[in-house]
């Protein structure tokens, strides 16, 4: 895989690069976040490892700026800060993953590895639908009434959980675990907070409503 290392520590930089290296990727490396953003949109990456505290630019807002632009390659932030809030805004700032210094190169490995891993997709299963509702995962387009709606790519992430298993509740564990990758319960309302701006966008404009809440359950989305 063409990986790029947005790292301004020479150090650790070099040290992934080499294990990189070694396992047969081809890494890329910068030192700042202006540079960084600047290589990350200029070419095709399969993965990107960001810190984030960087010069120039910082991580969170380097992502963030990936994702206005429909970047959507997939991220890990590198970072000395642990809190669970520190990883919230992690994932919500646009990134996929999230591994605290000092860390082992074996799991950071295996993490880039399942970010990697583009899972072959059914003709069918391209395309999904709910209603008036269309979300196309090969163009990253979701559209309704013909109408395009433009979403965040964790907001794209929880409507395509949501339709996956249309019909069916989705509880918030099983959300956190769907779209976060988080195990455990944060005990915070990102869930809640990224369903509320869903809905601001695929079903407050329009006539019927498509995302429902099951009290004390979770929430589903209908035909």
């Amino acid at each position: 895989m063409r990986i790029l290392i947005i790292e301004d520590d020479q150090t650790t930089a070099d040290y992934i690069a080499r294990g990189l290296r070694e396992e047969g990727h081809v890494p890329q490396v910068c030192s700042n976040g202006r540079n960084g953003l600047v290589t990350a949109q200029s070419a095709d990456f399969d993965v990107l490892v960001v810190d984030r505290m960087l010069p120039d630019l910082d991580g969170l807002s380097l992502i963030r700026t990936l994702r206005g632009a429909k970047n959507l390659t997939p991220a890990i932030f590198l970072t000395a800060m642990g809190g669970i809030d520190d990883r919230i805004e992690g994932l919500n700032a646009g990134g996929d993953d999230y591994l605290v210094k000092p860390f082992a190169f074996g799991e950071l490995s295996a993490r880039i590895q399942a970010l990697g891993r583009r899972p072959q997709m059914r003709d069918e299963e391209t395309v999904l639908t709910a209603g008036d509702l269309r979300m196309d995962l090969i163009r990253r387009r979701v559209t309704r009434s013909e109408t395009e709606i433009e979403l965040l790519p964790r907001e794209f992430a929880l409507l395509e959980c949501l339709l996956r298993r249309k019909g069916r509740v989705q509880t918030r564990t099983m959300l956190l675990e769907a779209v976060w990758d988080l195990n455990f319960d944060p005990q915070t309302n990102v869930v809640e907070s990224h369903v509320s701006r869903l809905r601001a966008k695929v079903d407050k404009p329009f006539a019927t409503e498509l995302i429902r809440t099951i009290r004390g359950a979770g929430y589903r989305i209908d035909a």
